[in-house]
């Protein structure tokens, strides 16, 4: 894989730009983060885990409204689509990670909103939702959190309703492929201890893949609406409840997928698909759901927290693949059909004692999730029409128990912070799968059905210690164990081995880090180094013959080691550079198939980029008449990585991506703020895989996903 190389051409000239031309005093020093990320409000330059946090400016700066958003931002973050449905993200951290969205596996990195565990990925709220901040949390976590997770946690944090205050703001986007995006917010006070918040977001983007044939025009559309409301009510001086309910309608239409050479050869981004594409129609998904929030003061020490959350989703997606390529039938042609439903309860005791030396977090979490799907694929390789049948359903609970404590000794001038944490928790998983093939004119083979009933329990200890060496430098080591539940694979071989399910598997990982400040607070250094051992991996192997067939196998040990380094410099207060890299070497140590052979040197992590960092430039120009200009540029930059965990002729080249925006805020107004934004993405226009893969038929057919072309607009945003 290719070294790293540094997009000197265009970013030098920026910084030398802003240097010479800055005019402002010596900075004051950088902004405070303050993150939430242990359960209480504390500067991340104290939080002694590898952590990314962007704020509300940080995320409108950088287009970012989702989950998937984040791609390209947060290194050793990957962020994918997967192939049946372009609204289903696939989330890997440290290259640890799900390659498939079977509702019957759960996820190795636990995403959150407002502390409500999502189990599913489809259609998240996160659009309409008015973000406070975003944190990225690498690496396991469990004895804070209320699912646990090997790959780490991303947490989005919304901004509550402001008591006493009315308020309003309207924001609107337009751009090229005929985008429009439209977001309305309200807070309306009732009375002097409560306040209502309403959010409306409209979203249209045309795709960049025309559809030659029948049904939709184009591939790739964009269609969403979403609805937000949130009621916080003070209740009492050491008591507050917030409620919240969200809505999300998607219809967007299947991404494209684009037959292409393998790795190392790099296809052509497309610009329209086969005339014999038949009937191609929008995916319909609708998510929605609750949110309480009860906080208790019990006294000056000791504070109580409820999150309560119940989500529902309904998902019907479809997927043409390749059309046209070797036959005037798709080589798979995929449907899926599927409601999910999810209640949450967490308890959370947050305290400290002995004059605040502990400061301690407990709670206990009970997850119940059901649903059921139903799918088809049709092989285009079979004569006649032969139509694979597939019913699902799924029965899970978990229960948790999890606390964590920091003992900070007097000995040590308070300088020494020693951290012990575990969790135990128990799984209990159900599920049925019912295989019918159906031929055409109607008729019902002989099926097998599947029914696994399995149940797992596991307890996962963490160890931190860290020390302040001065008042702004800080050393950690950290020894924590991540788990994560076993299930079933409803792609299995045989009924037997869907019935069989798989077992858990286990990570344990090192990690020593420093968070520093320098120069006055003008110089804020980051870095931590890990090592993690990986057992009793779920491997995902693909039939060489069949793109639908997989076994998961817990058949694999791994070794990680990586390095991540965040570095914001602030020389002058008008210009600000951080630049955000990681590496990461992830090999599998044994691989065992079904006879006990050792067959390793055949597999390779997925989405594990060798190298990636991002490169933020931020300047503001001297005050004028008619508001503050800002220059921003970022360039996000990764090396080749592996899609295919058994097969490396399914591999991304290294790409670089160019994004920048001229901001105008500060506007005058007669009331309230106006500002503006004009900003382009993908500026060179380069063409890239978001993903790459098997696309179906015999033999199989290469694809990708390619991500989206040049793109630019405008923001327009009001309120007051």
């Amino acid at each position: 894989m290719p070294a790293v190389r540094f997009k000197s051409g265009y970013l030098a000239a920026a910084v030398t730009l802003a240097l010479g031309g800055a005019q402002g005093a010596i900075a004051a020093g950088l902004e405070e983060v303050v993150v939430t990320a242990q359960k209480r409000e504390e500067s991340s330059q104290s939080t002694p885990v590898s952590l990314a946090a962007l704020g509300s400016a940080e995320l409108e700066n950088k287009g970012i409204s989702g989950l998937f958003d984040l791609r390209a931002t947060v290194p050793n973050l990957q962020l994918t689509t997967h192939p049946n449905s372009s609204a289903t993200t696939r989330v890997f951290l440290r290259g640890i990670g799900n390659n498939d969205d079977q509702i019957t596996q759960d996820p190795s990195v636990a995403i959150y909103l407002d502390g409500v565990y999502m189990a599913r990925s489809q259609g998240l709220a996160m659009d309409v939702a008015d973000i406070e901040r975003v944190e990225v949390l690498r690496g396991p976590q469990g004895s804070l959190y209320g699912r646990n997770a090997t790959g780490g946690a991303i947490n989005f944090i919304t901004k509550s309703p402001r008591i006493g205050e009315w308020g309003f703001q309207q924001s609107f986007t337009v751009g090229n492929r005929d985008l429009l995006r439209s977001r309305t917010q309200g807070n309306m006070p009732l009375g002097d201890s409560a306040a209502l918040q309403l959010s409306y977001l409209k979203m249209r983007k045309d795709g960049f893949v025309r559809n030659l044939g029948t049904g939709v025009d184009r591939f790739g559309d964009q269609d969403r609406d979403a609805y937000r409301l949130a009621w916080l009510w003070e209740a009492a001086a050491d008591v507050s409840v917030r409620y919240s309910y969200d809505r999300s309608n998607i219809n967007d239409t299947p991404a494209f997928l684009t037959a292409v050479p393998l790795y190392p050869e790099q296809g052509r981004r497309a610009s329209h698909g086969s005339p014999l594409v038949r009937d191609l129609r929008r995916n319909d998904i609708v998510a929605k759901g609750h949110n309480l929030l009860v906080s208790w003061d019990i006294n000056d020490h000791l504070s109580l927290k409820s999150i309560t959350g119940y989500r529902q989703l309904d998902n019907e997606t479809y997927q043409d693949y390749n059309t046209g390529v070797r036959a005037p039938v798709p080589t798979l042609q995929i449907y899926f059909d599927s409601a999910q439903k999810q209640f949450t309860q967490e308890l959370q005791l947050i305290g400290d004692a002995f004059d605040s030396r502990l400061e301690y977090v407990a709670g206990l979490f009970y997850l119940d999730e059901s649903a059921d799907s139903y799918d088809y694929t049709r092989p285009a390789q079979q004569s006649p029409g032969v139509w694979l049948d597939r019913d699902i359903t799924i029965d899970n609970k978990a229960y948790a128990l999890f606390a964590q404590g920091t003992y900070t000794p007097a000995m040590a001038e308070d300088r020494l912070h020693i951290t012990l944490g575990g969790r135990f928790s128990r799984d209990e998983r159900r599920a049925t799968l019912l295989n019918t093939t159906r031929l055409d004119n109607g008729t019902l083979l002989p099926a097998s059905p599947g029914d696994g009933d399995r149940a797992f329990h596991n307890f996962s200890p963490s160890l931190i210690v860290a020390y302040d060496l001065t008042a702004d430098v800080n050393l950690y080591g950290k020894i924590v164990q991540g788990y994560k539940t076993g299930g079933f694979n409803v792609r299995a071989s045989t009924i037997a081995r869907f019935n069989e399910g798989f077992d858990e598997e286990n990570l344990i990982s090192y990690e020593l880090g420093v968070k520093s400040e320098w120069w006055q607070h003008r110089v804020r250094l980051n870095a931590a180094v890990f090592h993690a051992d990986y057992d009793d991996i779920q491997v995902n192997v693909q039939s060489p013959t069949s793109a639908t067939v997989t076994d998961v196998l817990n058949a694999g040990k791994a070794s990680i080691d990586g390095f991540e380094m965040d570095l914001t410099v602030r020389p002058v207060e008008s210009f600000t550079a951080t630049l955000n890299y990681a590496y990461l070497d992830a090999d599998f140590d044994k691989v065992k198939d079904l006879a006990g052979n050792n067959v390793a040197w055949k597999f390779r992590f997925v989405q594990a980029p060798l190298h990636t960092y991002n490169i933020n430039l931020h300047y503001d120009l001297p005050m004028s008449p008619i508001g503050l200009f800002s220059l921003l540029a970022d360039y996000a930059w990764q090396s080749d990585k592996f899609n295919s965990p058994g097969n490396p002729g399914y591999a991304t080249t290294s790409y670089g991506l160019l994004n920048a925006r001229l901001n105008l805020s500060e506007i005058p107004v007669a009331a309230g703020q106006l500002r503006l934004g004009l900003w382009g993405r993908n500026l060179e226009d380069k063409e890239y895989y978001v993903d790459f893969f098997n696309g179906g038929g015999s033999p199989a057919v290469p694809s990708a996903v390619f991500g989206e072309p040049r793109s630019y607009g405008i923001d327009l945003t009001y309120e007051y």
